[in-house]
């Protein structure tokens, strides 16, 4: 089942000689419970996407569908609460609000819904981050990957159609980032959830069921599920014609040199 659909996204900043298209007539889908990263280097265009998969900000052109919904026929208030309900959103630097503690930070969406939370899947959601000794805890009581998890908490709170992470382990250490990264697997795996995964760390990409590369606003490739192919063993056999490519240079070098 699709329950992500971009249909020829396009953002242009600017306009004469200042105009910067952002992101170019971009087209993809996610199929529900999919897990998928897209990468690329800094200014590719990767997190533009991600802010308009998010409702975060408005398209220059193109639609984006979220459980078949078209987001930006919605007005700016209607959007807000679509995005509230149904996209979750993790951000490399937390957000938290610093003077609520772990539980109310992550039932925060559902407070803004004037909605309770339902005491038994709370409790469950804070055992699964390892939370429950630090619920009544503040964000500054908190490490950075602690912080994070509870950022997980929220974006998963209530239930939403997609969870969309932006360089979730960009600001914390090895230890921290790769706890984040099995929370993220497990959240996946088990609870199926729908996870779009912003990242430029490749060996964190490689947990996903499919990468998408960004370049210039354009997607250049794609691995994956796309081409019934797994992840890792694709990027495993470019690297290694890579590496054959390389250490037959070298011999014809070589070669040359005698």
């Amino acid at each position: 089942m699709e329950i992500l659909k971009v249909e020829n996204l396009t953002k242009i900043y600017g306009k004469d000689e200042t105009k910067v298209v952002a992101l170019d007539n971009v087209s993809f889908s996610v199929e529900k419970g999919e897990f998928v990263a897209i990468v690329g280097e800094s200014g590719s265009g990767k997190s533009t996407l991600l802010h308009l998969i998010g409702g975060v900000d408005r398209p220059t052109s193109g639609k984006v569908f979220i459980d078949g919904k078209d987001i930006f026929e919605f007005d700016d208030d209607k959007l807000a609460i679509f995005r509230r309900r149904q996209v979750g959103l993790i951000y490399q630097f937390y957000n938290l609000i610093p003077i609520l503690n772990v539980e109310e930070n992550i039932i925060l969406p559902l407070a803004l819904d004037n909605r309770q939370a339902d005491r038994e899947k709370l409790d469950e959601l804070i055992s699964m981050l390892g939370l429950s000794e630090r619920r009544s805890h503040l964000p500054n009581e908190l490490s950075g990957g602690q912080q994070q998890r509870t950022s997980i908490g929220r974006a998963m709170i209530t239930d939403p159609a997609i969870i969309l992470a932006d360089e979730p382990t960009g600001n914390l250490d090895s230890k921290s980032s790769d706890e984040i990264v099995e929370l993220l697997k497990k959240s996946n795996k088990e609870h199926k959830q729908t996870i779009i995964m912003i990242t430029h760390n490749m060996e964190i990409a490689k947990i996903a069921d499919r990468i998408i590369k960004i370049e210039d606003g354009r997607i250049v490739s794609e691995v994956g599920a796309a081409s019934g192919s797994g992840v890792s063993s694709k990027m495993d056999q470019n690297a290694k014609k890579e590496k054959d490519s390389k250490t037959g240079a070298v011999a014809i070098s070589e070669v040359g040199a005698e």
